[in-house]
């Protein structure tokens, strides 16, 4: 048995907590505060109770609110030259894993030269090492889907080259995450539901990993029962506070996972998914491909006693075979309104099915290293058919 544990993060949880942050001890004085280029943050109050903790901190904030779903590498840069001319010491990341990710990135690239795709590995990345240390940063989640408050992880999109590609190391993680279940009410249903699912599979995923160790496995089990338990109660009821604080709190620990074990090739495929068609939602493009996918490492006679323990988190507590979890997985996806997913409903024709699986295995292929099976590209080939209708 071996295995290595590191989480820096400070983190505050629960209902209300934002309005501890003005009692942090923050990191720098003048804050870079990235959000989405849309107005949810605003309209909701979201962004001047921030301003108002960071004041009340010390600290000044400016504002870049320009970043989209799917962030990309001229939304890094742009903030990053942002962040540079202002003088800014820290970066704040306020919305959702899009913003954050966001928010890591600039962090790296304000204190370092030249392009942020040189330091990507992977796909066209060059791969070369951080020459100085980032920013520092604070997140601040208003969704329950990525876990990147509680990870190194940042995922950016290279729109010049159809590249989606993750990055981080053990400066990226935040110094401070603020995860308050009452920044997620305003959430709408569907988007609680993917994002519900990102965390579930960041979790079924890295219980699956070759790395999984004894800690991942029981913050992995336990954020696939929250999901089970709550995620349908909070998308049928987004004013559910308890619900909404599960979601929360298993958005977190997956997060947890993906720091000490992580994510395996569905989230490859998903990638690329994403790199070709920038407005599909990364979480429906999860549950699109899932049953596939599940299906697949099931026929290929691996994690038997793992699928199965992964039914019995979800919430079948009779399971006793592999394929049990993807009766559980079926159910919640009814429960939650997201069976009908597939890949024909978001214009994926299977004419890009061999590009999809090139760029899956040649910009994110360490995830398949990390798989408990070889998952070969004619697999690939079968899983996008069988998620396609």
């Amino acid at each position: 048995m071996s295995y290595g544990f590191y989480l820096p993060t400070r983190l505050l949880f629960g209902a209300g907590c934002l309005s501890e942050l003005g009692d942090c001890a923050l990191p720098g004085k003048k804050a870079l505060l990235v959000t989405s280029a849309g107005q949810s943050v605003k309209r909701f109050g979201y962004l001047d109770r921030v301003r108002e903790q960071l004041a009340r901190a010390g600290a000044q904030a400016v504002i870049y609110d320009r970043i989209t779903p799917n962030p990309t590498k001229d939304e890094v840069m742009a903030g990053t030259a942002l962040c540079r001319e202002q003088g800014c010491d820290f970066v704040v990341g306020l919305g959702g894993g899009s913003s954050i990710d966001a928010a890591k990135a600039i962090a790296v690239m304000a204190g370092n030269p030249g392009d942020y795709w040189d330091y990507i590995s992977g796909g066209t990345g060059k791969g070369k090492a951080v020459p100085n240390e980032p920013l520092p940063i604070v997140a601040i989640t208003t969704t329950a889907g990525t876990g990147t408050e509680a990870d190194p992880w940042t995922v950016i999109t290279n729109e010049e080259t159809q590249e989606k590609i993750g990055f981080g190391y053990e400066k990226t993680f935040p110094v401070l995450s603020v995860v308050d279940p009452e920044l997620m009410v305003s959430v709408p249903a569907r988007l609680t539901a993917y994002q519900g699912f990102d965390a579930l599979f960041h979790s079924t995923e890295g219980y699956l990993n070759r790395t999984a160790s004894p800690i991942s496995d029981l913050l992995a089990l336990e954020a696939i029962r929250l999901v089970g338990k709550s995620l349908p109660h909070a998308v049928r009821d987004g004013a559910d506070l308890e619900a909404r604080a599960d979601v929360a709190l298993a958005n977190t620990l997956s997060g947890m996972v993906e720091s000490l074990s992580g994510c395996i090739s569905e989230h490859s495929i998903a990638h690329a998914m994403s790199a070709f068609h920038p407005k599909l939602p990364h979480g429906a493009a999860l549950i699109a491909i899932s049953k596939a996918y599940y299906r697949k490492l099931i026929q290929l006679g691996v994690c038997q006693n793992r699928m199965t323990a992964m039914a019995r988190a979800l919430g079948k507590a009779g399971a006793e075979k592999p394929e049990d979890f993807l009766t559980a997985l079926d159910a919640l996806q009814k429960e939650c309104s997201v069976d009908g997913l597939a890949l024909s409903s978001f214009g994926i024709s299977p004419e890009e099915f061999p590009a999809l699986t090139r760029n899956a295995r040649e910009t994110m292929g360490g995830l398949f290293e990390a798989d408990p099976v070889s998952v070969s590209d004619s697999d690939v080939l079968e899983i996008l058919s069988d998620a396609f209708c």
